[in-house]
């Protein structure tokens, strides 16, 4: 796979770059900012963009600004966010605006760490997968919405829409809580009938799922923060 990566961190970038050409895939280009990204992604044609939330100059929100205007530019192109901390704003703006666009990652720098889990990440969202930290999932779940959708579901709904969230099938969840798999299949049919998420030609409910549970924070596109969960489509 051909991966472009823009992070100003030298031993991050540079570590980024022998994890991903250690496990086969070709880095077409590492930046230290998004000044050149756009000229950068239309000379090299990446299947994948890596970018840091902070980027100079002012390291505030430069990356994300970057992946969403690229996302609008080229919505199919599979993006990959790093975060230092769980900013669930910025992983909210990112989903939220992401509609029917390609595959999506919001992951923390610290899943790096784990090589073989991140390469996994990686190339889940290269294959059509929306993956987000569990760190985001977990803090959306514990949230006490508001939204009368959210409070109608049951502690084992919520499971299992939190597993959902982190990209699981069906098969893994029901052997997670051992459970059948035709009960998980009632458990999601239960969840989408109450979250309102009617079946559509594109079979995104799982992802819209996770769209529910950030705009069911009442923010919009206001602050949140950041968690892994992966959302096979």
């Amino acid at each position: 796979m051909r991966i472009l990566i823009v992070e100003d961190s030298v031993l991050l970038r540079e570590g980024l770059v022998r994890l991903l050409e250690d496990a086969g895939h070709t880095v077409v280009a590492a930046l230290p900012d998004a000044t050149a990204l756009d000229e950068t992604v239309d000379a090299s044609d990446p299947e994948l963009c890596i970018l840091d939330v902070r980027l100079p100059p002012t390291f505030v929100d430069e990356g994300i600004r970057a992946a969403l205007a690229l996302r609008r530019r080229l919505p199919q192109l599979p993006l990959l966010v790093l975060s230092q901390y769980v900013e669930e704003r910025y992983a909210s703006d990112l989903i939220v605006a992401q509609g029917s666009a390609g595959p999506l990652g919001y992951l923390l720098k610290d899943r790096v760490a784990d090589v073989s889990e991140f390469i996994e990440s990686v190339q889940r969202i290269a294959a059509g997968s929306t993956v987000l930290d569990p760190e985001v999932v977990a803090q959306l779940l514990t949230r006490r919405n508001q939204d009368d959708r959210m409070r109608s579901l049951t502690e084992r709904e919520r499971t299992v829409l939190a597993m959902i969230a982190e990209g699981r099938s069906n098969q893994a969840i029901a052997g997670t809580l051992f459970l059948s798999e035709a009960s998980v299949e009632k458990h999601i049919t239960a969840i989408f009938q109450k979250l309102g998420l009617e079946p559509d030609e594109s079979g995104n409910r799982r992802v819209l799922a996770a769209i529910a549970h950030l705009s069911s924070t009442g923010r919009g596109g206001a602050p949140a923060g950041p968690t892994q969960t992966g959302i096979s489509r």
